[in-house]
C-alpha cells in the first residue's frame, strides 16, 4: 500500500469531524473535497430502482455493457444487502442511510434527513448544486428532504420528475413559446405547473431563489426542444429521468445528482419486458456516463454509484414474471457499481456491505457529515 493510499484514507477516516466542522459553512461546490485531497467534486446516485436482479445485469454482462464497463474502470461491490421493505421505503433507505418501512402506495415524507441536506447543509450549497431526477411521480418527490427538525425543505434538493415534466402537451406548449403573441388559458395553466414544478411555488417547497427558478425554467423550456418529450418504449420515464440528470450535469454542473428509476417493475407480469426494461436502462445510463466523461472537467472531478433498491425472487410466478418476496438472496442482495476519480480500479468486493452505507458514503466523499444514518463508509473503495 502506497503512502498515497493511506493518506487517502486517513482524511476519510476524519471525514466525520471535518463535516461537522463544515456544517453553518459557505462554501463554493468542490472545496471541501479539494481541501481533503480528493478528486471528487460531484456524485451522481443513480437507484436502478423498481427492483433489479443481479442475474439480469453483471450476472448477464451483455444485457448490461455500460454498467459492466463502469464496473471495469472502478469498484462493485457483489453483495450490497438491500432492506425489502417496499420499492418506496427500500429507495428511500438509499437516501437516508437507514432502513425505511413504507408502504407500497404511501405517499409522505420520511423523519430522516436525506444526503441531499446532509450535502447543503454541511456545505452551505444553495439549491442549484443539488438536484434528484425520477420517473415514478409524486411518490418519488418525497426523496428530496425529510420532515426532520434540524434539516428540511430550506436544504433540500430540486426535483424534476422527467416523465411528468417533459411530456407532449408540454413540448407543443414550448413550440409557440417564444413567438410574441399572448398566450391563451391553456397554454398559461401549463406554463404554470411547468413552474410549480420547479419547486418554487409553495412555503413548503421553495428550494430556489426567484434568480435560480428562472434559469431552471428556461433550461426546462430549453430541455423540452431536444426530444425529451419525444422519448418512448417500456422504460420511456427512466429514459426521461436519466436524459434531465445528463442535461443538468453538463449544462449546471452540479455537485450531487440523484436519479430513481421505477420502470423494471413491469418484472411482476413480464419477465421479458423487464429485461428489455434493463438493457434499455443501461444504455441511457451509458449516454450519461459516455456525456460526463466526454467534458474534462466533469471526467476528472465526477464519481457515479449505481445500484437497485433490492433485488427479484429467485423463481418466475405463474404469470412468467418475478415478484420480490421470497427472502433469497437473488432478491436481499444487490450489485454496487462505483467508479470514479478516487476509487480504485477493476476491484471487486465480495464481502457483504449493505445499501445503507451508500448515504454516508456520499455524504464522506463530499465533505458532509450523515449524522443521523445508520450505514458506514463502504470498505476498499478509495485507491
Amino acid at each position: 500500500m502506497n503512502d498515497r493510499a493511506i493518506d487517502r484514507r486517513a482524511f476519510l477516516a476524519h471525514s466525520v469531524a471535518a463535516g461537522g466542522a463544515l456544517a453553518g459553512s459557505t462554501l463554493l461546490p468542490g472545496l471541501a473535497s479539494e481541501s481533503r485531497g480528493l478528486a471528487t467534486k460531484r456524485i451522481v446516485l443513480i437507484a436502478f430502482a423498481g427492483g433489479v436482479r443481479t442475474r439480469e445485469t453483471l450476472g448477464t454482462p451483455a444485457n448490461v455493457p455500460n454498467l459492466a464497463a463502469m464496473g471495469d474502470e472502478g469498484v462493485v461491490f457483489t453483495r450490497a444487502r438491500s432492506s425489502n421493505l417496499g420499492h418506496f421505503g427500500a429507495a428511500l433507505s438509499l437516501f437516508t442511510g437507514i432502513s425505511e418501512a413504507r408502504g407500497i402506495r404511501e405517499n409522505a415524507r420520511g423523519n430522516d434527513p436525506t444526503l441531499f441536506e446532509y450535502v447543503r447543509k454541511d456545505l452551505g450549497l444553495p439549491a442549484s448544486e443539488v438536484w434528484i431526477s425520477t420517473s415514478g411521480g409524486a411518490q418519488q418527490t418525497n426523496y428530496s428532504y425529510g420532515l426532520h427538525p434540524e434539516y428540511g425543505p430550506s436544504v433540500g434538493a430540486n426535483t424534476l420528475d422527467g416523465d411528468g415534466i417533459f411530456n407532449k402537451e408540454f413540448r407543443d406548449l414550448i413550440g409557440a413559446y417564444g413567438r410574441p403573441r399572448e398566450m391563451d388559458a391553456r397554454e398559461d395553466e401549463l406554463l404554470q405547473k411547468m413552474r410549480a414544478s420547479i419547486g418554487s411555488g409553495t412555503s413548503e417547497t421553495r428550494l430556489n431563489s426567484p434568480e435560480s427558478a428562472a434559469k431552471i425554467e428556461r433550461y426546462i423550456l430549453d430541455e423540452l426542444t431536444r426530444g425529451t418529450a419525444d422519448i418512448r418504449g417500456a422504460n420511456a420515464a427512466d429514459a426521461k429521468a436519466l436524459r434531465v440528470a445528463r442535461n443538468l450535469l453538463t449544462i449546471f454542473k452540479p455537485t450531487l445528482v440523484g436519479v430513481v428509476l421505477q420502470q423494471a417493475d413491469i418484472a411482476h407480469g413480464s419477465f421479458n419486458g423487464y429485461v428489455e426494461v434493463v438493457r434499455q436502462n443501461d444504455a441511457a445510463i451509458g449516454e450519461l456516463w459516455q456525456a460526463v466523461k466526454a467534458d474534462p472537467e466533469l471526467r476528472a472531478t465526477t464519481a457515479f454509484i449505481v445500484l437497485p433498491e433490492f433485488g427479484r425472487d429467485s423463481d418466475l410466478n405463474s404469470r412468467r414474471g418475478l415478484d420480490h418476496g421470497d427472502g433469497s438472496d437473488d432478491l436481499n442482495y444487490v450489485s454496487c457499481v462505483c467508479t470514479g476519480p478516487d476509487f480504485q480500479r477493476g476491484t471487486v468486493v465480495r464481502e457483504d456491505v449493505r445499501a445503507i452505507d451508500v448515504c454516508p458514503t456520499v455524504c464522506e466523499l463530499l465533505g458532509a457529515n450523515a449524522r443521523y444514518a445508520r450505514g458506514k463508509r463502504l470498505p476498499r473503495l478509495m485507491a
